[in-house]
C-alpha cells in the first residue's frame, strides 16, 4: 500500500467524498476523518475519490481552492502529492537507574584505562622470539636442500608453462598470418574472417592436444599409485655363536675365543722353532 501526502485540493476533494454516506471507508487504509493538508492518503483512496467526483460533478461544482476548481481526474488529484513519511517514534526517556548504571562503567573504564597507563602490561613474546629453531611448524622442519628442491621444481613449472603460452601464441599468430598471405587475391573482409577463422581452429586444437596431454599424465601418476611395492631379500647374514654346556654363546664370545687360540697356536708354533 502506498501512502501519499494530502495536498489542499485533495483534502477539499476528501471533504467533499465525506459528505455521502455511502463512501467505501477501508480499515487497513489511513483514517479520512479529519482530512488537513500533509496527512496521509493511500492511492486506493484517491482512485475511489477520483471515481465518486467523476460520477458527481456537481458536487465540486463551484469549490475552488487557491482560486482553481477542485480537480476531479485521478492525475489531477495526484498532483503535488508527495511520498508519506511516518514521523519517527520518540524514544522513551532513559531511566534513572540506566544513567547511574552508565555513568558507573564511564568511571571504572576510565579508572582502569588510568591504571594501565600508570603500570603498563610486559609486551608479548612470540613464540619465534623465544623459539628461533622453531619457524616450521613440523615435527621435522625442512633443510635447506629440500626447501632448494622445491623451488627448483616451481621455476621448472612456471617456466614450461610460460613456454607453452609462447609457444600457443605463436602457433595462433603464425597461422593467421600465413592464412591471410595464402588468400592475398581475396577481399579483405573475406581473407580477414579466413584468418580468424584458422586462428580459432589452431587454438582449440591446441588446447585440446594439451588437455589429452594433462589427461594421460593424471591416468600415468594413478597407475602408479595403484602399483603394489613388493620388496625382496637379496642376501642375508646369520651370525651364531658357539654352544657349551648347552647354553648358546653370543657372537662376540665366539669372537674372543678365536683370537685366542689363534693367539697360542702362534706362541706354539714359535717354540717349536726355537
Amino acid at each position: 500500500m502506498v501512502l501519499l501526502t494530502m495536498t489542499p485540493a485533495v483534502s477539499a476533494a476528501v471533504k467533499v467524498y465525506l459528505e455521502d454516506e455511502n463512501s467505501k471507508r477501508r480499515r487497513e487504509e489511513p483514517s479520512l476523518d479529519a482530512p488537513q493538508a500533509g496527512n496521509p492518503i493511500s492511492h486506493g483512496q484517491l482512485i475511489d475519490i477520483s471515481k465518486y467526483l467523476k460520477a458527481h460533478p456537481d458536487k465540486v461544482a463551484g469549490i475552488t481552492v487557491d482560486g482553481k476548481q477542485v480537480p476531479v481526474y485521478l492525475n489531477e488529484l495526484m498532483r503535488g502529492c508527495a511520498l508519506y513519511t511516518p514521523p519517527s517514534e520518540l524514544k522513551a526517556e532513559l531511566s534513572f537507574e540506566y544513567k547511574a548504571l552508565m555513568a558507573r562503567l564511564r568511571k571504572d573504564e576510565e579508572l582502569r584505562n588510568y591504571e594501565r597507563m600508570l603500570n603498563p602490561l610486559p609486551p608479548s613474546e612470540a613464540l619465534t622470539s623465544k623459539y628461533p629453531a622453531a619457524s616450521y611448524g613440523h615435527l621435522f622442519p625442512p633443510t635447506a636442500t629440500e626447501l632448494a628442491e622445491d623451488d627448483e621444481v616451481t621455476y621448472a613449472d612456471i617456466n614450461r608453462q610460460m613456454a607453452l603460452i609462447a609457444n600457443v601464441l605463436i602457433s595462433i599468430i603464425a597461422c593467421s598470418v600465413a592464412i591471410w598471405k595464402v588468400a592475398w587475391h581475396w577481399n579483405t573482409p573475406e581473407r580477414l574472417a579466413l584468418s580468424m577463422a584458422g586462428s580459432i581452429v589452431v587454438a582449440a586444437a591446441e588446447v585440446a592436444i594439451y588437455m589429452g596431454y594433462i589427461g594421460r599424465v593424471a591416468e600415468a601418476k594413478a597407475k602408479e599409485k595403484k602399483k603394489v611395492e613388493k620388496k625382496t631379500i637379496q642376501e642375508s647374514w646369520v651370525i651364531e655363536g658357539k654352544k657349551a654346556g648347552g647354553k648358546q654363546k653370543s657372537a662376540t664370545t665366539g669372537v674372543a675365543e678365536s683370537v685366542s687360540s689363534l693367539s697360542g697356536l702362534r706362541m706354539r708354533g714359535s717354540r717349536a722353532e726355537k
